[in-house]
């Protein structure tokens, strides 16, 4: 598969300029897309939305003029005529290509998008954008929903019928046959796939037949808009979304419905406007970093260890009543003994002071440590590029130890089996210290 168009392509924290703007870095636009994507910045900025902010950030520069920098979402952006930009997360060692079947696996761990059964092994990254790969599992889905069939249902008609069926709409009847013997205006239900749920979806296979570059896309496309014969296509999207029934017979419909949202809606956690943008397919990495590397504890802990996400028991204070709620993202628990961690999405470095750890994170871990009584307190970020360190260590006066550790994102089951690994031996052994200590305060009493 191959699509007609290329990608304008760059990671996390890099840059677009304007076309002929000599800048080494950074990834030169056309005008008008770039005037564009400015225009979608602006749109999408508030003063009271401190998130809107980090999506993309404009700046200008002496002698080269505006400058537009990736921030904390990755994605695509899709203009109306065509034009895809995407933002890719930066991970450490890795291709275009293999930053995109990550980024795909990650994205798997979500709880908002059809993700989760897909098996993004078997898609040609490096020839295929997101904005293509994305439409490559709808069809995938639609396909699946197809072949098991698409449900009917009865529908509300009214319409001016030449035989009489139903029940009689008497006013309407007056308005339009007052000398027309011939026909009934009727109210009846007709059993009919002409229902919401394929409504959305015929209306997303045309909004997608527009959009896509690719032709195998485009063809896949095209055929399964031959099953919605008799559907109409949702012109009314909010309307047709709250009508969909969550019945058991309907079950199969969900994975398809959830990519409707996305392409109809926008849904990637944030709705964007923009009036040159046709889909802004963006994601903040710090939660789906969260979310993965939850994932990925959730699939290895052994069965006796107990795994919280975004805990919520204790509070910074408790009285007069409690406030300032601690959340951290990961609490493991065995027994009386426990692990807090929390995720960040950052590259730390080596070569600046406190290798790029937030003091507002140390804080953070701090005040977990205080709450929770915790045998360790990790915070953990993403491998980064030539850092000898695998784990560094804080201990303050006061008996407070974190630890930093880092998943390795071209190998992440591993790097969490270590973590656990890490883990479990620190359990075992306290509680061979514990064991060892009872044992010689009994030897002692006996004495």
């Amino acid at each position: 598969m191959s699509t007609s168009t290329e990608p304008y392509t760059i990671t996390e924290y890099g840059g677009f300029i304007r076309a002929g703007v000599p800048l080494a870095g950074y990834t030169p636009l056309p005008g008008h897309t770039f005037d564009a994507l400015e225009a979608f910045i602006l749109a999408n900025h508030s003063e009271s939305d401190t998130e809107a902010v980090e999506l993309l950030s404009l700046s200008v520069r002496r002698g080269i003029g505006k400058i537009i920098t990736a921030r904390n979402y990755v994605g695509l952006i899709t203009m109306k005529d065509g034009t895809v930009v995407e933002i890719l997360p930066k991970i450490h060692g890795s291709n275009v290509a293999d930053t995109k079947s990550i980024f795909l696996e990650m994205l798997r761990s979500l709880k908002d998008i059809s993700f989760k059964e897909f098996n993004s092994s078997n898609l040609k990254t490096d020839r295929l954008n997101l904005f293509e790969i994305f439409i490559f599992m709808f069809t995938n889905e639609a396909a699946a929903l197809v072949k098991q069939g698409l449900k009917s249902a009865y529908n509300s008609v009214e319409a001016n019928e030449r035989f009489f069926k139903g029940k009689l709409n008497v006013s309407q009847n007056i308005k339009h046959n007052y000398v027309r013997r011939d026909r009934f205006f009727t109210r009846y239900d007709e059993w009919s796939i002409n229902r919401p749920e394929n409504r959305l979806l015929k209306a997303t296979l045309i909004f997608l037949q527009k959009q896509s570059g690719d032709d195998c896309n485009r063809l896949h496309l095209s055929r399964l808009m031959s099953f919605f014969e008799g559907v109409d296509a949702s012109t009314d999207y909010e309307a047709d979304f709250s009508q969909c029934t969550a019945s058991r017979g309907m079950s199969h419909y969900e994975k398809a419905l959830s990519w409707c949202r996305v392409f109809l809606r926008g849904n990637s956690f944030t709705a964007f406007v923009g009036s040159e943008v046709a889909v802004a397919l963006l994601f903040p990495m710090e939660k789906i970093f969260e979310s993965f590397v939850a994932a990925k504890f959730r699939r290895y802990l052994p069965k006796n260890v107990e795994l919280r996400t975004q805990d919520t028991r204790y509070s910074l204070f408790d009285r007069p009543t409690k406030a300032f709620r601690l959340r951290p993202d990961i609490v493991l628990i065995d027994g009386d003994k426990s692990t807090v961690m929390d995720t960040k999405w950052k590259l730390l470095s080596e070569n600046v002071h406190n290798y790029g750890i937030s003091q507002s994170d140390m804080y953070q871990m701090y005040a977990y440590s205080k709450k929770y009584h915790a045998e360790k307190i990790v915070l953990l970020y993403p491998q980064p590029d030539n850092f000898c360190n695998t784990v560094i260590s804080f201990q303050s006066d006061d008996e407070v130890s974190v630890d930093v550790a880092f998943i390795d994102l071209l190998q992440p089951d591993a790097s969490v089996q270590a973590l656990i690994n890490v883990v479990n031996s620190s359990y075992t052994e306290q509680r061979k210290t514990y064991l060892h200590n009872e044992i010689t305060f009994t030897k002692y009493i006996s004495l």
